[in-house]
């Protein structure tokens, strides 16, 4: 899949940027997601590097065939009918795997939203894992990933500092990525 995702980003004429060294667990916070493309760009971004990741979707998705596919792609099933939260959910994933690496939009919708869903923040807390801040840059054609981020605990401190992180990617719906949050 490498070598193929590889090809596919030059034809379409993009870049794949990564400069950390990828820790054995980690949340990827992919920032601005405005548009359906975002989740083949960074499927094809991260097989082309030769690395694995998952993501989150609702149960409900996994279904026979689809979930297969799902499932062999990188989908945890999220279960929202349990009295555990998804929080809860995704760090008791962490424990279950030596190595394990889960990327979420924290905009949570394509639509424009002036605040984050704290989830990616508060699951790499309670996992005691890093987040890689990813970023998808429609006008410069690249993806990447250039910095790793541990959360101190301090919400508000660490959110202003992901937050400046993203200040001069450009998504690729603009209107609909909030900048000053």
């Amino acid at each position: 899949m490498q070598k193929i995702s590889q090809l596919i980003y030059r034809i379409i004429g993009w870049k794949a940027i990564y400069t950390v060294v990828e820790p054995a667990k980690s949340i990827i916070c992919v920032a601005p997601h405005t548009s359906n493309w975002d989740f083949v760009i960074g499927k094809f971004f991260y097989w082309s590097l030769n690395k694995e990741s998952n993501f989150m979707m609702k149960k409900s998705w996994f279904f026979f065939p689809l979930g297969l596919l799902l499932y062999g792609m990188g989908g945890v099933a999220i279960d929202r009918s349990k009295k555990t939260s998804v929080t809860d959910q995704i760090a008791a994933e962490f424990d279950r795997h030596d190595q394990f690496h889960v990327a979420i939009t924290p905009e949570g919708t394509r639509k424009l939203v002036k605040k984050w869903k704290m989830g990616f923040y508060h699951i790499a807390v309670k996992a005691n894992v890093p987040i890689q801040l990813g970023y998808i840059d429609y006008a410069k054609k690249e993806m990447g990933i250039t910095q790793l981020f541990y959360p101190t605990g301090d919400e508000k401190a660490d959110m202003e500092k992901i937050y400046s992180f993203y200040k001069d990617v450009t998504a690729r719906h603009p209107q609909n990525f909030y900048k000053s949050n």
